[in-house]
């Protein structure tokens, strides 16, 4: 009997142990998943909100331009530093957009891709064509790309390289048609860790409960580590739901073992990802509003300057045309001309030091001070020496201002200057550009004591006088090259019979050329004054 009856123990703490480890395997299994489903899908939902950020960076009217052109511009450059800068503060891999092919859904040409440099990974350049899309991701391409939405479901792969998480939104234009998909990858760098920690302490517990007493043990484990579970599995679950500010306290917290790291780790992962976004909304929020201040700000520049043409429609002895191409919203560049009196005209060309915002306001006072100090008769010296001596008062930036001054007598063609460091002009004589060698004297804001001293030259009907900025000259190409001297003489030449307006059009043309895709690092300003005739 007795032996029986431990034959019938065994069976039972057999029968048991079966229980409890295939309850234990239940439950492994199921917080395995629902916990490896939370972080993919927290996961997923960041790369979706990166993506629903670099969407706002977009301009999608000009997305097609650009690949029938083959050629991009200053705004393209500008969205992608901004998305070269998302990709880094979100810690994503890529942030590409791209051009799909819908008669197979496999080709893809990349019109910007974001990589971040941590990956080790280079970005494919714009234009690049791609014919390898794993074809899981077919079915979710067509819905975008129909729909206009999102992807039906969340985006996952495992490779050598890690786990990855892939968001996909469609771009649309200001029609509604869907002109292209934008992608973000993520690597879900905790996932990994986190199951790991997880498989060694489902391990220990089950070799703990069958080591244990049996009913002892099963009301431990439904005490310590169901319960605790069940709450943390909630409250992931309710975060990952709702989005809502997570909760300060946890009772699973108090556990002594693994658990209680776990609940930790969940309410510090719920209060950094909701203190994320929060940043980022409000990152995002002040960049849009920077940038449409900015906005505001080149358009008021802009219209500082005189921008209608022609200028003197009512007067045949000249011609001018101006042009200011800033290398940031606003400009520290400047040019000006305008009627002195009946019979001179005056012309402004000048460069303030420095870019942006300070160079821009230390512009108009400088623009501001010129004009108001050039009047009838005045020599020219004196009027930069005035000027001088006001820009240096409460110059606390440090600023100053290479300019050039001329005045042209319409009656008798007698043009007088005055050079603050600026650069030389091209003067036309007789059909030829060349290089009018006038002195130099000390720049503008830099010396209060400083004297300048008015040269003068005589222009004939038929002449013209070109000025610029070193941003001409100095303009770079992806090889380090400047433009120089040589290069603005020669296409000057080339057009040298054509009108002030067309001149300066084919001048830009060739630095563009020249330039390439190369960013622009200085401000390209430059201004054309024929002669015509004698004013009667």
């Amino acid at each position: 009997m007795k032996k029986k009856n431990r034959r019938l123990a065994v069976v039972m703490v057999a029968s048991i142990v079966a229980l409890i480890v295939i309850l234990s395997v239940i439950v492994a299994v199921t917080g395995y998943q629902q916990f490896t489903h939370v972080l993919e899908r927290q996961y997923n939902d960041t790369a979706y909100e990166v993506a629903e950020t670099a969407l706002t960076y977009l301009n999608p009217d000009k997305l097609e331009g650009y690949l029938q052109s083959g050629q991009t511009d200053e705004e393209y450059d500008a969205i992608l530093a901004r998305l070269d800068e998302l990709v880094v503060s979100s810690n994503c891999n890529f942030i590409y957009v791209a051009k799909i092919d819908e008669t197979d859904y496999m080709t893809t040409t990349y019109i910007y891709d974001s990589v971040n440099p941590a990956t080790g990974f280079d970005r494919y350049e714009f234009g690049y064509v791609s014919r390898d899309t794993d074809p899981k991701y077919v079915d979710d391409l067509k819905h975008i790309l129909t729909t206009g939405g999102r992807a039906e479901k969340y985006l996952y792969s495992y490779t050598e390289s890690g786990a990855h998480t892939t968001a996909g939104l469609a771009v649309q234009d200001s029609s509604g048609r869907v002109v292209a998909v934008i992608g973000v990858e993520k690597s879900m760098t905790v996932l990994y860790g986190a199951r790991s920690t997880y498989v060694r302490w489902v391990a220990t517990i089950a070799v703990t409960m069958v080591v244990l007493t049996l009913l002892v043990y099963l009301l431990w484990l439904n005490r310590k580590v169901i319960r605790p579970i069940a709450e943390i599995t909630g409250e992931a679950r309710r975060f990952a739901n709702d989005g809502e500010n997570p909760v300060t306290s946890l009772k699973a917290t108090q556990n002594r073992y693994e658990i209680g790291v776990l609940a930790s780790s969940i309410l510090k992962m719920e209060a950094e990802i909701k203190r994320y976004i929060d940043n980022l909304t409000a990152v995002t929020a002040e960049k849009e509003r920077i940038g449409a201040e900015l906005d505001i700000a080149t358009h008021i520049q802009s219209s500082m300057l005189p921008c209608i043409f022609p200028a003197f429609p009512d007067r045949p002895e000249v011609d001018i045309y101006a042009s200011m191409t800033p290398a940031k919203e606003v400009g520290g560049d400047f040019y000006d001309f305008f009627m002195v009196d009946d019979t001179h005209l005056a012309i402004v060309m000048a460069d303030v030091s420095g870019k942006g915002v300070p160079a821009a306001l230390f512009m108009v006072i400088g623009k501001t001070l010129i004009k108001d100090h050039t009047t009838p008769g005045r020599d020219l010296g004196e009027v930069f020496m005035e000027v001088n001596k006001l820009l240096c008062e409460g110059n606390g930036e440090e600023l100053f201002i290479t300019a050039f001054e001329g005045v042209l007598d319409l009656k008798t063609g007698q043009f007088n200057f005055v050079n603050a460091g600026h650069e030389m002009p091209f003067i036309r004589r007789k059909g030829k550009y060349t290089p009018e060698k006038i002195r130099a004297g000390f720049v503008l804001a830099g010396m209060e004591t400083t004297r300048y001293r008015m040269g003068s030259l005589q222009m004939e009907p038929g002449d013209a006088i070109f000025q610029y900025t070193d941003g001409v000259t100095e303009a770079t190409n992806a090889d380090n090259e400047l433009y120089g001297m040589e290069r603005l003489e020669a296409v000057l030449n080339q057009n040298a019979d054509a009108a002030p307006d067309a001149l300066l059009t084919a001048v830009k043309a060739d630095i563009d050329a020249f330039v390439g895709d190369a960013p622009q690092f200085d401000d390209i300003t430059m201004l054309c004054l024929e002669f015509k005739e004698m004013m009667r």
